[in-house]
């Protein structure tokens, strides 16, 4: 199978690196001292499981590519709207677009069933502007729970966890995502097709949703953010809140708060993604994590006062660290 990777940074390199070793034709779009590093030297996977070294295509131009079976889109989801000139020339008919991004996805109520089906999130669909360049029909979700990071130019440092979920939106058992599931499980990873991939989405969204804007606006590590006991207390009702959420919508998370917050101690002084955007001037990816969780509560009618809270006050956060 054919594969480009839109946005080969640490999880987007490490996924191509994996799928090339296992023989797929993959090509990584970047830019960069890290494009320029592995065109040079290929990409470089420090890992506990076992360090290697794969030289799939790189390039900063798509049109270099050509059409592919599937695209990986490793972009923030803030950057999905205006990714239509670098995504267009990797299209066909039957392109598949996997997305491995945190928070509600823009696909969310596409295929959904019952009152809600087809209904757009405004929060990360804002006037359908990501559908209309991210076409819903060719969406396959992807939840990761593989922790990464670039060490260098070229140089990707796998944590943890080799776990990438995907599912379609209508649930099936697709075709299409069995044999990109191969693929991923040749190269060495798991890649487990989820006929309900929205009980994994509110799963992870169940972290990301209270401790990424509260290290934020804290500056504090998890174990900081754990071991502080007013926080844990907003943290612990954050959750609770979006828990409310996912039932209302038919979502399964299936995993107690004390255990979400156990595990998340355990992680020590890690650095949210959020918080590591913010120290770099980033933008701030809170409209699918958290915005977009108030839209649906609005919704499905669950009161979410406190969610409602950190949303204004870290928003503000994100437009006066874009400023």
């Amino acid at each position: 199978m054919k594969v480009a990777v839109l946005g080969a940074g640490a999880i987007g390199a490490y996924v191509g690196a994996a799928l090339h070793r296992a023989g797929a034709d993959v090509h990584l779009v970047a830019r960069g001292p890290h494009l320029a590093a592995m065109r040079r030297d290929g990409v470089r996977v420090l890992s506990p499981r076992g360090d290697f070294t794969a030289r799939p295509g790189a390039t900063d131009d798509p049109v270099e590519i050509g059409p592919v079976d599937f695209v990986l889109l490793g972009l923030k989801a803030h950057s999905y709207a205006a990714c239509g000139p670098l995504i267009a020339p990797l299209l066909h008919d039957t392109t598949a677009v996997i997305a491995a991004q945190n928070g509600i996805p823009w696909w969310y109520f596409h295929r959904h069933g019952g009152p809600y089906d087809g209904q757009r999130v405004e929060s990360v669909d804002p006037g359908g502007a990501v559908s209309a360049v991210l076409a819903p029909e060719r969406a396959v979700g992807c939840v990761v729970y593989a922790a990464t990071a670039l060490e260098g130019p070229g140089v990707v440092r796998h944590l943890e966890g080799t776990r990438f979920s995907i599912g379609e939106p209508d649930r099936s058992v697709s075709a299409r995502c069995l044999e990109f599931s191969a693929g991923m499980t040749a190269g060495g990873l798991k890649c487990p097709v989820e006929p309900e991939l929205r009980n994994d989405i509110w799963l992870k969204l169940l972290g990301n949703i209270s401790f990424n804007p509260i290290s934020a606006l804290a500056r504090a590590t998890m174990r900081q953010m754990c071991l502080h006991g007013g926080t844990r207390k907003v943290i612990e009702t954050m959750m609770t809140e979006t828990l409310a959420v996912a039932e209302a919508l038919g979502c399964e998370v299936g995993v107690s708060i004390e255990r979400r917050l156990a595990g998340a101690e355990k992680v020590g002084d890690h650095r949210t993604s959020t918080l590591q955007d913010l120290e770099r001037g980033k933008p701030l990816e809170l409209d699918v994590l958290l915005a977009a969780v108030v839209e649906l509560a609005e919704i499905t009618g669950v009161d979410v006062p406190t969610l409602r809270t950190v949303h204004a006050i870290s928003d503000l956060l994100a437009l006066r660290s874009a400023a």
